[in-house]
């Protein structure tokens, strides 16, 4: 089966699970793969050796500033005619299907030539009836037509019942955690902003991880990096706790690892505000609506997550999309679900919601 598989690369997390499935794909002789990736750069992606010749797009991607989109910005910086020629370009008669986690250009080729595509991603999960925060007509319509496909399997922290599937995080615990700083990762922040957040908390050793940074450097008890997937997964296993926006990938990770939770959503962001309340709802986090020290200095006082357990291997995944029963989701849900490990109090919670 020949596969092109779209995916958003406004953020790293989109990427962090396609690259799971890269290399469960590759180890597959029944699956060949080419990957399609927009939203950013050509020159701003790193470590991206696992996906081969992958081609890129400027795509479409929201432009945020201080800590919250910007629509200004968005449609200054948007390219709708070089978002139609490259639809109108990219050939995928060559293709048995199409999987595409939010990205445009794939999706609309795909819905223009007739290949049948499945959506496997956490936005995918906001087209079934599932807890959210309020939504306006306009986040109703980017879910629905910013990346259109033909099926719709969500990923998300709890299935409510839906067509959705827990991720895949590869990462375990490490057997002797550190627990020596604090990771942030605050990307859609000034690093102003964040230095005046951290800075009156000289007791606490904090990790920053920025894409404005170009240098690793340290001031006092603040290390500012680089964007690296290697060195930040070490951050991440040896951290105490997290304070990042409100994405779905790393707040995923951070669970896996059992890594308390600090969650600022990006203002005016529809689906980190609903990952937020769903976080909350399952106790999971703790809410920064805005930069405020004397939040970040009560929850440093709050005890580690139980976490969640999500399965590393998409293999059953990889299995249902090559039999093609693709309108068929339910035993590949079930399947999932069961390798998924809720503690006490995550069960507890889920329970008193009725779910």
């Amino acid at each position: 089966m020949k596969i092109l598989y779209g995916v958003q690369g406004t953020g790293n997390g989109h990427i962090a699970r396609a690259r799971i499935m890269a290399a469960a794909m590759a180890e597959r002789d029944d699956i060949e793969v080419d990957f399609v990736f927009s939203g950013r750069a050509a020159d701003d992606y790193f470590d991206m050796e696992c996906f081969g010749e992958y081609r890129t797009f400027s795509g479409l991607t929201f432009a945020t500033r201080k800590g919250q989109v910007s629509q200004w910005e968005t449609l200054k910086n948007a390219k709708p005619l070089q978002l139609y020629r490259d639809i109108r370009q990219l050939d995928v008669s060559g293709y048995d299907l199409l999987l595409n986690d939010f990205e445009p250009v794939t999706a609309w080729a795909a819905r223009r030539q007739g290949l049948t595509s499945i959506s496997v991603s956490h936005q995918a999960a906001f087209s079934h009836d599932i807890p959210r925060a309020s939504e306006h007509f306009t986040d109703k319509l980017i879910m629905r037509s910013f990346a259109p496909t033909d099926i719709q399997l969500g990923v998300h922290w709890f299935h409510f019942e839906k067509p959705i599937v827990p991720p895949f995080i590869t990462d375990k615990p490490a057997p002797h955690p550190a627990n020596s700083h604090t990771l942030v990762y605050l990307p859609f922040e000034e690093l102003d902003d964040i230095q005046l957040l951290l800075e009156p908390l000289t007791e606490q050793h904090f990790v920053c991880f920025h894409p404005k940074v170009k240098q690793q450097h340290t001031q006092g008890h603040i290390e500012w990096h680089p964007p690296s997937k290697p060195g930040f997964r070490h951050a991440l296993q040896h951290c105490s706790g997290v304070i990042s926006n409100g994405g779905f990938e790393l707040a995923s990770e951070s669970l896996q690892l059992k890594k308390k939770l600090l969650v600022k959503p990006l203002n005016g962001q529809f689906e980190q505000l609903s990952n937020l309340k769903t976080l909350m709802s399952l106790g999971l986090c703790q809410p920064l609506y805005q930069l405020d020290t004397d939040t970040v200095e009560e929850w440093l006082l709050e005890p580690a997550s139980e976490g969640l357990q999500f399965p590393d291997d998409p293999t059953p995944m990889l299995d249902w999309i090559v039999a093609g029963d693709w309108h068929n989701t339910k035993p590949l849900c079930e399947a999932l679900w069961k390798q998924v490990n809720f503690g006490p109090k995550t069960r507890e919670r889920l329970m008193s919601l009725a779910f």
